[in-house]
């Protein structure tokens, strides 16, 4: 039982190891080419099956059955094929006869390009399958390229590796439920991350994408959508994962890409996430240089899309090389073309020429097609008249590979009402970092999709600027024009500072206290004189007070028993899992829910508990529901898989078995909670092992000090570096010379045998430790195979739901003690006054006054 997470961990470490110096930016293409070939292969066998009803087969019976039935009935069996599934390969050049011929020792490098040109001839050259043209051209496939090895030895050892990484996975299991597209776009994301700055040629960060793709997909009905820089297809699938099943079935996906391999990648990428060829259309071209597509009933009229996505490259220089000019239908809107330096806003208008009336476009743009001027400013005081420009999202820096610049988002629509404001939103600061990339979170993407759908105004967050507000900034749309930076820095009070006290005004600002806790802070406080308190409680008695007080204590009751009540609804469920392509959907349904029932608490941040239940999934849900819809709840808890190690290094790295794993159980949580006595004797050896450690290191410290009675007795016995210089640890030999030579009875005599029987304790110990290590992992991995239903449920629970009640209760008791921090910052601020500091300094004068008295001149 393989899940896509284990495939996809495969995959990509199978892939650092082959591509060895190559590009990751090249070497995808291989990959990625050669993955696509195992999937039609697959397809071609598996259609061939259900034709002939061989059900129950081994994969090398249907290969020779297959073999068979081409020789017997040649043309008229590859047609048949061909119409069942729209393109077939031939048995000589199946994937699974390069297998047969690495096995056999008879594969040759030339046998793939062959079987590559023959797919290319036999298949792609009939209109009804111009989506295979050009697949596995040798521009984008060269297996001659000495960057796969200097010779041809080289080249047939590292693809045959690539072949067999392959080899046992049936690429016809793995689409359903888009297990292999999800792979396939995992690889193109970690071939991204490797690839720098030429990732942009292909490809757009997933939670950029899901950005877009959620708001687009909150538009009408969806039946078609166009990405004019298509790169890999990601945004055209990142939005199609957000339309319901009826919605995802009629799609037709438009796209254009200049890049011949990126062309290819896309539509790899399209076909192995099920999209039907009679549904894609995807061209290789450059979007700008010539309009497309048009409709083929009108001519010179371009076809309009529901939803429009894109990602193009950042303000391309010299775009205009084929001369346009500003009466293409594509720029007459704008009644000025872009100037050539800069090609952002010929990209936006081209994409909002294609869109339809009552259409989303959303597009990736840096940032200063909101404020720059001359020709750009023109046809953003355009769209601005025209009431198109709907949204602007302004997104952290540093979440591409390929640049480092912050960007937007920006949401056109044609059919906004009259008069109704753009919404600006700042999300620039919400993010958490990942190696050297930012990286939005669940919670943080949740976030802007709320705001937008709900055109929420919050304080330095977003705003909804008028017609009046824009035209008063001269159509400039910088954000921090509309939306100020909060400050969270309090103001200082000068008479506080002089006099003493917290300004009253700084109390009344503690909402969330004054809300939930007024009698305890007011009991806390005493006015001092006219709009100044003092603290007559430590911030630690507050602390303790706010949070036991009756109505934090209920708030937290409340908290816990919708948690629990959430938490049991989704456990019964979620153990009963039967369809993989459900998965997706209960992951929805318990963020969405989780946001329904935190907004009915005040004053807590809803989507950090949106991001607890994210994680749920991240870390377990989608792994273990996966397994589970593949089989019973409890039989797949009683499973387990080979626990794999790397070891060696170079020619001798090898991957050998070590134990076991629970497939479902983790081993760390059968331990914790089925041998909890063993556990506590472990631990108890362990604390027995550290304390003879610990009084050794002490032995050695004071051997290295001269004139103590251990030096005088130990330092003999220390073992010395090549300097002959004390090292920190005993030498066996030594110390049994030195034991020898000493008089019995003697200090020195004490203190060698003291040092001696520790060291025997030690070694005793720690052979007891790795004995008894070693006899409780065998038993929890054995205890894996024998659990009741009720440790199932115990351990699982623990699993998926462990810390989820604490950390929704959190949530109630953060704010609370945020603003506590506030209070005990503002009375150390004002704890010292203008009286306090004079009296300091008329101190300090006459400790120095009377020390120059006593000060005496000598000659």
């Amino acid at each position: 039982m393989i899940t896509s997470e284990e495939i996809k961990r495969r995959l990509w470490n199978g892939a650092n190891e082959l591509r060895g110096s190559m590009d990751a930016s090249r070497y995808k293409d291989y990959m990625l080419g050669l993955m696509f070939y195992k999937f039609l292969s697959d397809k071609t066998l598996d259609t061939f099956r259900i034709i002939s009803k061989m059900n129950g087969v081994t994969n090398d019976e249907l290969v020779d059955a297959y073999t068979n039935s081409a020789n017997e009935f040649g043309t008229q069996f590859f047609e048949m094929i061909k119409s069942s599934l729209g393109y077939y390969v031939e048995p000589e050049y199946l994937y699974q006869t390069w297998i047969r011929d690495i096995n056999s020792g008879d594969f040759e490098v030339q046998k793939v390009t062959d079987s590559l040109n023959n797919f290319e001839r036999t298949i792609a050259i009939s209109d009804e399958n111009s989506d295979f043209v050009g697949l596995f051209a040798s521009s984008s496939l060269d297996l001659t390229d000495t960057a796969l090895g200097s010779n041809l030895n080289e080249r047939s050892k590292n693809i045959k590796a690539l072949i067999l990484l392959f080899a046992d996975l049936d690429m016809v299991k793995l689409q359903d439920g888009d297990i292999l597209g999800d792979a396939y776009e995992y690889l193109i994301g970690m071939f991204a991350m490797e690839s720098g700055k030429k990732a942009g040629e292909f490809y757009t960060p997933r939670q950029v994408s899901e950005v877009m793709a959620q708001i687009v997909a909150k538009s009408n009905t969806i039946r078609s959508i166009y990405d004019p820089t298509v790169g890999s297809g990601s945004l055209l699938l990142t939005v199609r994962k957000h339309l319901g099943k009826d919605d995802q079935r009629l799609l037709d996906y438009y796209g254009q890409e200049r890049n011949t391999a990126t062309y290819n990648l896309t539509r790899m990428n399209l076909l192995l996430h099920g999209v039907r060829p009679e549904r894609m259309t995807i061209k290789n071209g450059d979007s700008l240089a010539e309009d497309w597509p048009e409709d083929p009933k009108r001519p010179n009229e371009g076809v309009l899309f529901d939803a429009v996505v894109m990602n193009p490259p950042y303000s391309v220089k010299n775009w205009n090389r084929s001369e346009l000019k500003v009466s293409d239908p594509r720029f007459e809107i704008a009644g000025v073309l872009p100037p050539n330096s800069k090609g952002d806003f010929a990209f936006l208008l081209h994409g909002l020429y294609h869109l339809g009336q009552n259409g989303t476009m959303a597009i990736v743009l840096p940032h200063g097609v909101l404020f720059r001027g001359a020709s750009e400013g023109e046809i953003r005081k355009r769209l601005i008249e025209k009431n198109y420009i709907d949204t602007i999202i302004g997104l952290p820096s540093n979440l591409f590979t390929n640049t480092g610049i912050p960007v937007v988002v920006v949401i056109l629509k044609k059919n906004r009402e009259l008069g109704e404001p753009i919404l600006v939103i700042d999300a620039s600061h919400d993010f958490t970092k990942v190696g050297k990339q930012n990286v939005l979170q669940e919670k943080d993407i949740a976030r802007i999709v709320d705001v937008y759908s709900g055109r929420i105004e919050k304080r330095g967050y977003s705003h909804l600027a008028t017609r009046e507000e824009i035209i008063e900034n001269e159509y400039n749309l910088n954000i921090p024009r509309y939306i100020e930076s909060i400050d969270e820095e309090i103001p200082h009070d000068v008479d506080a500072h002089m006099h003493g006290g917290i300004p009253k005004k700084n109390i009344d600002d503690l909402k969330v206290l004054q809300a939930t806790a007024p009698d305890v802070l007011s009991n806390g406080l005493r006015a001092i004189r006219d709009g100044y308190v003092e603290l007559v409680k430590s911030i630690d008695e507050l602390t303790n007070e706010v949070l036991s007080d009756e109505k934090v204590i209920s708030k937290s009751i409340d908290m816990e028993n919708r948690i629990n009540e959430y938490i049991g609804k989704y456990w019964d469920l979620l153990r009963d899992i039967d369809d993989k392509s459900n998965l997706s959907n209960y992951s929805k349904e318990m963020l969405e829910e989780i946001k329904n029932i935190l907004s009915d608490f005040n004053y807590i941040d809803v989507y950090d508990g949106y991001q607890v239940i994210a994680e749920v999934w991240e870390e377990s849900l989608i792994k273990d529901t996966e397994l589970i819809a593949e089989g019973d709840f409890y039989a797949v808890a009683r499973q387990r898989e080979p626990n794999m190690v790397t070891r060696g290094s170079g020619k001798n790295k090898r991957e050998e078995q070590d134990g076991w794993n629970g497939t479902l159980v983790p081993n760390d949580l059968v331990e914790r909670f089925l041998f909890k006595q063993e556990v506590e004797e472990l631990e108890s050896k362990r604390t027995e092992y550290d304390e003879i450690e610990s009084e050794l290191a002490e032995l050695i410290e004071a051997a290295k000090e001269e004139d103590t009675d251990e030096n005088i007795a130990l330092y003999d016995a220390l073992r010395k570096n090549d300097e002959d210089e004390p090292m920190d640890s005993f030498e066996f030999k030594a110390l049994r010379e030195e034991i020898k030579n000493a008089e019995k009875g003697s200090m020195e005599y004490e203190l060698l045998t003291k040092v001696d029987d520790l060291l025997k304790n030690r070694t005793s110990i720690n052979r007891e430790i790795k004995d008894a290590e070693t006899q409780l992992k065998n038993e929890v991995q054995d205890r894996i195979l024998s659990l009741t239903n009720e440790e199932i449920d115990i351990i699982m629970y623990e699993k998926w739901f462990g810390n989820t009640v604490s950390e929704m209760i959190k949530l109630v008791e953060e704010p609370l003690k945020a603003e506590l921090d506030i209070l005990k910052e503002l009375n150390e601020r004002y704890s010292e006054t203008l009286e306090d500091i004079d009296a300091e300094i008329a101190k300090l004068e006459a400790e120095f006054a009377e020390m120059v008295s006593q000060l005496v001149v000598t000659k």
